[in-house]
């Protein structure tokens, strides 16, 4: 197993870009590679929620964080001149599958358009030497099958959310066949990870913010799919990965333009009312948990996952925690938050912990 670690000295002293710093993944991805010694610059709208991950670690005293909407190329071009970043990750996206039936056109202008901005800054700022292209596992056309999708499998999507993340990965084939295609190009691949959970989180319409925003209310919890299962997984175990491919592709051991999954095991598959019950019990209110009948029309995936064998193979890459460790820090990190315990003292102990495994 490759050393996260390893990895992250990597970046030490360097400049990277995370577009999207201010979301969930992006906020524990900057904090990470910032306490690595890396000159982190973001680029986000932002944050959406309040509170945010992202204001409770005080991550404007961490980064250069600028304000930026990816959909706006003049601005997003100029601050990429400004940063001149080696390493690019892209985060950035409309996330809310939900969200994507109210307002469609944003979801498509941010994560087709908005991918394609960040593309083609890349493609014209010489700094950037590696770039991972984050994606989702709701790329691939769900069929609802039992057996993880690979990389090669077809994309698609009923929803607007997954149409546009299927978009968006045919827009970086697009830029790999055009921009990027030359030897001296920099090198670039998507990485394809989703569900993930962890200390932070307050999104909407995502099952453990839900869960925490009731028992924190004294309401009960809601479930409208209680038998939906998911593959659980922290959010520290994506970030790994792509921490990892951005070094392989530096190194020579990822192809440039290839596609990577970064899911968990088969055994982090739970059904979503055991996940909701884990974490009421754990609050100390078992009886919160009530099951409501969804009248909504909208499509909800049932099953989704991801086959990371490429990953574990060629990149040496494996998740770390299962998902009792997972359900544990998650919500434990929510716990001791609420009882007066510092964001980012618990974010950076969540890190420090999955270091040393």
């Amino acid at each position: 197993m490759a050393s996260l670690s390893e990895d992250l000295g990597h970046f030490s002293g360097r400049r990277v870009l995370i577009t999207g710093h201010t979301g969930f993944k992006g906020s524990w991805l900057a904090l990470m590679l910032a306490q690595a010694g890396a000159n982190v610059t973001g680029i986000a709208l932002p944050p959406e929620t309040s509170p945010a991950h992202f204001t409770l670690l005080e991550l404007e005293k961490e980064v250069d964080s600028r304000v930026c909407d990816v959909r706006d190329k003049a601005m997003l071009e100029s601050e990429f001149r400004r940063a001149k970043p080696e390493v690019v990750f892209h985060l950035a996206a409309q996330a809310f599958v939900r969200r994507s039936y109210q307002d469609p056109y944003t979801t498509f202008s941010t994560n087709v358009l908005g991918s394609a901005n960040v593309l083609e800054a890349a493609g014209h700022t010489s700094s950037v030497r590696t770039l991972v292209f984050v994606t989702s596992d709701k790329c691939y056309k769900n069929k609802e099958q039992t057996h993880g999708y690979i990389e090669s499998d077809e994309l698609g999507g009923i929803d607007p959310y997954s149409q546009s993340k299927a978009a968006a990965e045919m827009v970086f084939a697009g830029y790999c066949s055009s921009t990027f295609r030359q030897a001296d190009s920099a090198r670039l691949a998507s990485a394809r990870a989703g569900n993930v959970i962890g200390g932070g989180d307050w999104s909407p319409d995502r099952l453990i913010p839900d869960c925490v925003r009731a028992l924190e209310e004294k309401r009960p919890i809601e479930i409208r799919h209680p038998q939906a299962t998911r593959p659980w997984q922290h959010v520290l175990e994506p970030l790994s990965g792509y921490v990892r491919l951005a070094v392989a592709l530096e190194s020579g051991a990822a192809e440039s333009g290839s596609c990577w999954n970064f899911g968990p095991p088969e055994t982090a598959i739970h059904e979503v009312q055991e996940v909701a019950s884990l974490i009421a019990n754990k609050w100390g209110r078992p009886e919160a948990v009530r099951v409501e009948r969804d009248s909504s029309t909208m499509h909800e995936s049932q099953l989704l996952q991801l086959n990371s064998d490429k990953s574990k193979r060629d990149l040496q890459w494996s998740t770390r925690w299962d998902f009792s460790e997972t359900m544990n820090r998650t919500t434990s990190w929510f716990i001791r938050l609420r009882d007066g315990e510092n964001a980012k003292s618990l974010t950076l102990g969540d890190i420090e912990a999955y270091l040393a495994q």
